[in-house]
């Protein structure tokens, strides 16, 4: 069972992000850190790696000036190799350029599954991993909180609002999964040390066969976002009931 899992290196969030004031784009330079949502989906590699009783978890990312930061942390915790897309014509780039490379980079580990998590911490499109499937000719299940293999079978029990329904689709496919899908392991001190060790290959655009982009996302403009205003109190004089239930239908909630 060979799996691949995309993963996000980003900044850390614990410290301000800054906007480069002439792309208004966020600024990604220095060390950059694993996406917490992305750890979700390197565990959940390993899992299924480990139960199939065999194969391999690949690691696949697009960074800037070759930053191995977040890599280095998904590596510990036990995926065997990565590929690593960093070229400085990719600065700026949107979803879809993004899913491209992704895919181009995704073929050459040739996997049974490719797993995402089902949107990054700084972007919140949640538009990536389905754009990469299409790309790849593969069926994508979303928003995955259960995820086993059954021989050339994925079943999934994909999160809904109402529930989850229960989905099966063949391999190879790719899946996102949520927060939750499973608990992240800490990576241990062996796995620090052994993950220096674990090639990375990184590759610039060229090296995919494809074409740079044109134009990278443009940013018109950044506002900041409205404050959140107070909300009412309601002392009950008898009829607290009926002003909750007009303002629930004021919201069209009821």
């Amino acid at each position: 069972m060979n799996v691949v899992v995309c993963v996000k290196q980003i900044p850390d969030p614990a410290t301000p992000g800054k906007l480069d004031p002439n792309t208004k784009t966020l600024v990604r330079e220095g060390k950059l850190i694993l996406d917490d949502s992305d750890a979700y989906g390197v565990e959940m590699a390993l899992q299924l790696a480990d139960k199939a009783g065999g194969g391999e978890v690949t690691l696949v990312s697009m960074a800037p000036n070759e930053e191995v930061g977040g890599l280095r942390t998904a590596l510990a915790m036990g995926a065997a190799k990565a590929i690593l897309v960093s070229d400085e014509s990719l600065k700026g780039a949107d979803a879809l350029t993004t899913a491209k490379v992704l895919a181009a980079a995704i073929k050459r580990a040739e996997p049974d599954l490719v797993i995402a998590a089902t949107e990054s911490t700084d972007g919140y499109t949640g538009t990536t991993p389905v754009q990469v499937a299409e790309l790849l000719g593969l069926p994508a299940v979303t928003f995955a909180k259960h995820v086993e293999i059954d021989g050339s079978t994925v079943k999934v029990d994909r999160q809904t609002e109402a529930g989850y329904d229960e989905v099966e689709c063949p391999l190879p496919a790719l899946v996102t999964v949520t927060a939750g899908v499973v608990e992240p392991r800490y990576p241990s001190f062996k796995g620090i040390m052994a993950a220096k060790g674990k090639p990375v290959d990184t590759l610039k655009v060229g090296d995919l066969g494809i074409e740079a982009p044109a134009v990278g996302q443009q940013v018109v403009d950044v506002a900041a976002a409205e404050e959140r205003q107070a909300g009412e109190i309601v002392v009950d004089e008898g009829d607290a009931h009926e002003r909750v239930v007009a303002f629930l239908e004021q919201l069209k909630v009821i």
